[in-house]
């Protein structure tokens, strides 16, 4: 068996629905987390592709998620849309919400969406990019569970808490980020620790509070913010908007009980502006791509998000590469000969 194996991202599509499917998972709720894992993986971004397949699969065999679960829409306030997804997975939930939110962005100028009681374990650019492809600014964050210290503590407290941001651009795709609080991504150190490869200096400290370059003693440990207190406040930030604010769990509730690996109960709050609601027409997408002109002038620099949209290009034509490992664990779960 060779180490890695080339798939085209339609296979990886109908992979990760068999797999789920074969769990309990309906069609609608596999095909909607199939394509965010190929989304992952289309991009270049393992830590969020196949490598979470069996945390998937093991949520639906614990019993934890509901994999037949139906998200229900309302609309509590003028310019909020939520949506309950039932204890099923984050992706069906946000598909459920983010057209309605879009329409109510377009309308008002300013919309939010709260999902409340679903399972996230995914990247948040897909929701943020959905919406700037409707011509809005998206931002959206998610706790998890207990992972990262408070500026100056020892103990985990807080999910790696990222935060995404888009802004729509015109014949050209968005500009978009999505980063963790942490310093690291926790799949990043995961694949680390799979691969025993060190960490850099900074990622966690080890269980006695010490700092270390060992990805198991990080994981083992606490994972520190990036920038000490600044980081720190990005997510705290994040808790008190996709927890307080929505009406859901905090990192360190999400984390009581959780036992199979698989992606913590939560809640994720997206906020959606559309820039031609402020005032000056469409002078807002002139201005914008005056500033990315300005920071593509300097040297060595580029937009965030321009290496997955090149990764993009690249795996439309070769497909993508998947540790041979990896694929036989995701097809033995699916039922399929490895």
């Amino acid at each position: 068996m060779t180490d890695r194996i080339v798939m085209s991202l339609e296979e990886v599509d109908a992979l990760v629905r068999h797999a789920l499917e074969a769990n309990g998972a309906s069609p609608v709720q596999a095909r909607a987390v199939a394509r965010i894992v190929t989304m992952a993986e289309r991009d270049i971004c393992e830590s969020h592709g196949l490598f979470r397949v069996p945390g998937y699969v093991a949520s639906l065999r614990s019993g934890k998620v509901d994999g037949k679960a139906v998200p229900v829409l309302s609309q509590p306030a003028p310019s909020v849309i939520a949506v309950d997804a039932k204890k099923g997975f984050a992706p069906l939930a946000l598909e459920t919400g983010l057209g309605p939110l879009a329409d109510l962005a377009h309308e008002t100028g300013v919309a939010a969406l709260a999902v409340r009681r679903c399972h996230h374990f995914a990247a948040l650019w897909p929701e943020v990019e959905t919406l700037a492809e409707a011509g809005l600014v998206g931002l959206a964050v998610t706790a998890a569970t207990p992972m990262v210290a408070p500026a100056g503590g020892t103990r985990p407290l807080y999910g790696t808490n990222p935060v995404a941001f888009a802004f729509p651009r015109d014949d050209q795709p968005p500009m978009a980020f999505d980063m963790a609080s942490a310093a690291m991504a926790r799949g990043d150190i995961m694949i680390h620790a799979r691969e025993a490869e060190p960490v850099p200096e900074g990622v966690g400290i080890g269980p006695d509070g010490a700092p270390t370059t060992d990805p198991a003693a990080v994981l083992a440990g606490a994972q520190l913010p990036f920038g000490g207190y600044k980081g720190a406040a990005i997510a705290l930030m994040v808790e008190l908007l996709a927890g307080a604010v929505i009406g859901d769990l905090f990192s360190f509730e999400a984390g009581r009980g959780l036992k199979d690996g698989g992606p913590p109960e939560g809640g994720e709050f997206v906020l959606a502006l559309d820039p031609a609601r402020f005032g000056h027409g469409r002078d807002w997408v002139a201005r914008a791509e005056t500033l990315f002109a300005e920071i593509a002038a300097i040297e060595g620099t580029r937009l965030p998000g321009d290496r997955r949209i090149a990764n993009r290009a690249k795996t439309a034509r070769d497909g993508i590469t998947a540790k041979a490992p990896l694929l036989a664990e995701i097809r033995s779960l699916a039922g399929e000969p490895t």
